[in-house]
């Protein structure tokens, strides 16, 4: 009796087994065939690239937001979200998967820059005092309306200027076989350009749409279109990009864009 009771718990185990298995190989299919579909001929390089959205948050872009009521112009931010938005919608069709960053502070303050530096420049350090900026959980901390992330998209949390600075983003990239970057958002100075240098020295192949970007300065804005064209990727606009999708998705977009 005890022998058949082994027997038939042996074949329950082999057939849980053979299932999962198969579930894995087809786990381990899905993700090929995401890498494969995502990959692309850019210029003459065969890329896997994601698309990273940096901060295009209400607290730094939108009326109402904390930089609006600090009384900084932020309309320049908001001219160039139909870009991203755009650029957001062609990486969907072409199956290039989006990486969302959320800068977010404690309403605690305890991972303020404030607590951690004590040599900060005054702007910045006089910005912290006079208002908390984009707490987590608040609409401050939302991504904008105009570009809400979807169910497959990813959204990363992050506290310091840098998307990777301890932070998911590495892991998840290189879990679907990214090699190459394609940075947009704000600012382009400051967190836009330390992501994408960060990205550039840990091994990533890295690329700035300059149509879907802004930075508070057009000096600053320039300079750092200046810095990666020189010593980090390339600088394309987005209609450049759209050119090196695979026609079939093109002929997609065109569609969409007619109705």
């Amino acid at each position: 009796m005890c022998s058949y009771i082994a027997l038939r718990i042996s074949r329950y185990a082999l057939l849980f087994l053979y299932d999962f298995a198969r579930k894995q190989e087809l786990l381990s299919f899905i993700n090929l065939y995401q890498i494969l579909y995502s990959a692309m001929k850019l210029k003459k390089y065969e890329v896997n690239p994601a698309l990273i959205v940096i901060d295009v948050q209400n607290g730094f872009v939108s009326k109402g937001g904390s930089y609006d009521m600090l009384g900084m112009d932020t309309s320049h931010y908001r001219e160039v979200i139909p870009r991203i938005r755009d650029l957001i919608r062609m990486c969907r069709e072409t199956g290039v998967p989006v990486f969302y960053t959320q800068a977010v502070r404690e309403a605690s303050g305890i991972d303020l820059l404030t607590k951690t530096h004590k040599i900060l420049p005054k702007a910045r350090e006089e910005r912290i005092k006079k208002r908390p900026i984009c707490i987590r959980g608040t609409w401050d901390a939302d991504i904008v309306d105009d570009i809400k992330p979807h169910e497959n998209d990813h959204v990363v949390i992050k506290r310091r200027d840098s998307a990777f600075h301890d932070t998911e983003t590495g892991v998840w990239l290189r879990s679907i076989g990214i090699d190459t970057l394609i940075f947009c958002g704000i600012d382009t100075s400051i967190c836009v350009e330390t992501s994408l240098r960060e990205a550039f020295n840990i091994g990533y192949d890295v690329i700035l749409v300059s149509d879907a970007t802004a930075s508070s300065s057009r000096k600053h804005y320039e300079s750092t279109l200046e810095n990666v064209r020189d010593y980090y990727g390339i600088i394309m606009d987005s209609r450049e990009l759209f050119h090196y999708l695979p026609a079939q998705t093109q002929s997609k977009i065109i569609n969409k864009q007619v109705k």
